[in-house]
């Protein structure tokens, strides 16, 4: 109750901040500060105010034709007075599938420039989640990450399950948790929306959405850059890419690869080497061609390579109550594993992507496709542990290969429209062939279980969205979207020679369908320049599917059905002193019903029932202040409370009233910034962050050892930048502190089971620009 008493304290403290600071405008209007991005991409006023439609607008545009000299010295004089001047730099998101101003947009957004995603060693979606009020990270293992949106998120990898928090690359749905894989490096930005968004990105955003968008072709001129990292764990990393504009002025091609290694940060003590080490391989091709001014066509290939040995796991408590307890040992030493082998975690994932964009009279007509493939092989110890300190060995792993497709048809209004909106037809088809096995030996020989899963997923939709002019103040937005999922799933653990969880073989058909209707409705009101309020309602859900290691076959004809979340907010984005200040404000109560809870027993079977029902209520602000040139100080916060309401998987087992796995109840991020400007015109930027969250519970019970306590986290940098911004060189450390948490626990046959966080890191970044 004290922390809802701050909250609303906060907000009745931005509004009266509004009304002051609106009161003065109304008397001396401010002009708008110049944009400031020193390394990140530009975005001038007249880009940023314009209306935009939809997202296909992302499209290079072809080059004018005629750039002077002049007009080029001009624009650089521009940059450097925006970098003296301080102003902080406007971010066009395209979070309503049309490009705005991020201060423009009524959803709770956090979103990270190029510039950021550089000068802080954000690669990975890890690194996104790390720094994001709202949105939590799980290694399950890394290689299958698990994300959280204000609590609501998904343990289920089964072939028949879903995510309940999505990823998207360039508007394309990564429908499996390890196809969750791309580079950050000459990426434009990353959005992060909180919040259901099941009207403009259908299923499985209960939660919230990544997005993340890559630099397009440039038809203008020539461009190349590099980057090399070294650093302690004979870290090695080399990024770089090209863009070549041809066809006078039509065409441009664009080419992006990186390559990061380093050696693992745990050494296993049993067999000689090392885990929790990183070799991945990224390559993106982007063609884009403008025949005519009214159309646009872009074509990509993206391809991701992933080679690891498997996560350092370790036996953190033991269960008093099992009589299995006694058979391990227990390592909470973060340095060390112990497991009879290293494992391996390797991946192939590519995707292709066309887009064309066509101008009609009286919209744009966008079709955007999409094929994937995922090729993920897995086999890890999982106890950590080999026969000399463990009496249980548990391994396995759970490969799999997918492919998915997608096709999107949309209109959405042009650019001038006082009527902003869009309109599509969207498909998307995924197929799944996964096998989940279990080698477990306890002392009498090593026995296998397979469960073999394939699932094929046929999803339809269709949606609609507008915001209306009232006046030349008000917007009324509106949104709405059908969706129908059909899934076929065939399920058999016939294939493995033993049985550890099922107490029977089954061999299985199955087939399910569901659709839901979603939407969204709300308005904004700008009281005045600058001050931007809104009131949005809006729903979600997560498709429903069948359980993936259940140990009967009545158990596993049942299927499970969708999970919704309705979320009510309302927020506030102001700028102030001239664009030197930006203070957005968020709160929000979310019902989350028919919770698909996935139990494991004693048995380690897994079933997911929808057995639960949720109130997730929270509020978020986000605080960035230049106040004198060369300093900055940005600080974000989310408090969340989410607890059940309803959590009955069985007669005798009920958590209502305890808090939502995975969840911390605050989570702050305070990242100061200083440029020092030498004579010379280059600048030297001192930079930090620093990240806490409340403690977390990992299971649903709320008790036992699956718990993390607060975590620290201080990470720096000392950046040079050129006079000519041509090169840059960092010397940069993350967890200097060497804080230790868990990133993964799991508690079965009488130990919890757990891998670490990376330590502490450094090394040295240089970036050369063309």
């Amino acid at each position: 109750m004290q922390s809802v008493k701050l909250a609303a304290c906060a907000w009745s403290v931005a509004v009266a901040a509004v009304a002051a600071s609106s009161a003065t405008q109304a008397q001396a209007p401010v002009e708008e500060a110049p944009v400031e991005a020193p390394l990140g991409p530009q975005v001038s006023q007249a880009e940023a105010a314009a209306p935009a439609d939809a997202a296909s607008q992302d499209l290079p545009a072809p080059a004018a034709a005629d750039t002077s000299e002049a007009d080029e010295a001009a624009a650089s004089e521009a940059a450097g007075d925006a970098r003296t001047d301080g102003g902080i730099e406007e971010v066009v998101v395209t979070a309503q599938r049309r490009k705005e101003k991020l201060q423009d947009v009524p959803v709770t957004i956090t979103a990270f420039t190029a510039e950021q995603l550089s000068e802080a060693r954000i690669v990975a979606v890890q690194d996104v989640a790390t720094r994001t009020p709202g949105l939590v990270f799980d290694a399950f293992p890394s290689s299958q990450p698990r994300l959280a949106v204000r609590g609501i998120g998904s343990s289920d990898r089964g072939a028949a399950g879903d995510p309940s928090s999505a990823v998207f690359l360039d508007e394309v749905y990564l429908g499996r948790p390890a196809a969750v894989a791309f580079d950050a490096f000459d990426v434009e930005r990353v959005e992060v929306l909180k919040g259901p968004q099941g009207t403009l990105y259908g299923r499985n955003v209960v939660g919230g959405a990544v997005n993340v968008i890559t630099r397009k072709p440039d038809f203008t001129k020539f461009d190349a850059g590099a980057q090399v990292t070294v650093g302690n764990y004979a870290r090695a990393e080399d990024a770089g890419f090209v863009n070549v504009p041809f066809a006078d002025g039509k065409a441009a091609i664009r080419v992006a690869g990186a390559v990061r290694q380093h050696d693992g940060y745990t050494e296993n003590n049993f067999t000689g080497g090392r885990q929790d080490d990183q070799d991945d391989r990224s390559l993106r091709v982007q063609l884009a061609y403008n025949p005519q001014d009214s159309l646009r066509l872009l074509f990509s290939l993206d391809g991701t390579r992933s080679r690891a040995a498997g996560p350092g796991q370790h036996v953190v408590d033991r269960d008093p109550s099992s009589p299995y307890a006694p058979l391990w040992t227990i390592d909470r030493n973060r340095n060390y594993t112990a497991g009879s082998f290293e494992g391996y975690l390797n991946k192939e994932t590519w995707g292709s992507r066309l887009q064309g964009d066509l101008d009609l009279s009286f919209a744009t007509l966008t079709y955007l496709g999409s094929y994937r493939e995922l090729d993920y092989r897995e086999s890890y110890d999982f106890d950590g542990g080999n026969p000399s300190i463990n009496r249980i060995a548990i391994s396995g792993g759970a490969p799999e290969k997918s492919h998915f497709y997608s096709n999107e048809l949309r209109l959405s209004s042009l650019p001038e429209s006082s009527i902003r909106w869009v309109a599509g037809l969207f498909t998307f088809t995924n197929d799944t062939n996964r096998r989940d096995a279990l080698i477990l030996d306890t002392g009498r020989g090593p026995g296998t279980e397979i469960y073999h899963q394939q699932a094929t997923l046929d999803s339809y939709a269709a949606y609609g969205d507008v915001t209306i002019p009232v006046g030349e103040r008000w917007h009324l937005i509106g949104g709405i979207r059908y969706s129908n999922d059909d899934k076929d799933y065939h399920l058999s653990n016939t294939e493995g020679p033993n049985l550890f969880r099922a107490s029977e073989r089954f061999d299985l058909q199955l087939s399910d369908s569901w659709d839901a209707v979603t939407y969204r409705v709300g308005g904004d009101f700008k009281p005045f320049k600058d001050h931007l309020l809104y009131a949005m309602v809006s729903r979600g859900f997560k498709s429903g599917g069948f359980s993936d290691t259940p140990g009967a076959a009545a158990e596993a004809s049942q299927s499970f059905k969708p999970e919704y979340a309705t979320n009510y907010e309302i927020g506030q984005k102001s700028s102030f002193f001239g664009g030197r200040l930006v203070w957005n404000n968020t709160l929000y109560w979310m019902d989350y019903t028919d919770l698909q809870t996935i139990n494991v027993l004693p048995d380690l079977t897994k079933v997911t029932k929808n057995a639960g029902a949720a109130t997730i209520k929270g509020y978020e602000t986000y605080f960035n202040w230049r106040p004198f040139a060369g300093a900055n100080l940005m600080t974000t916060y989310a408090w969340t409370d989410g607890t059940f309401d309803k959590y009955d998987f069985s007669p005798d087992e009920s958590y209502a009233g305890n808090r939502l796995t995975r969840l911390p109840r605050s989570k702050v991020v305070v990242s100061p910034s200083y440029d020092v400007l030498a004579s010379s015109g280059a600048i030297v930027r001192l930079a930090a962050d620093y990240r806490y969250e409340s403690k977390i519970y990992d299971d649903d019970s709320n008790v036992g050892p699956e718990f993390r306590p607060p975590t620290h986290f201080v990470d720096a940098r000392v950046i040079y930048i050129s006079p000519s911004d041509h090169w840059t060189v960092s010397f940069w450390g993350q967890n200097l502190t060497d804080e230790t948490t868990r990133v993964f626990q799991g508690t079965f046959l009488g130990a919890t089971f757990a891998a670490y966080n990376p330590p502490r890191t450094y090394g040295m970044t240089l970036t050369w620009n063309l």
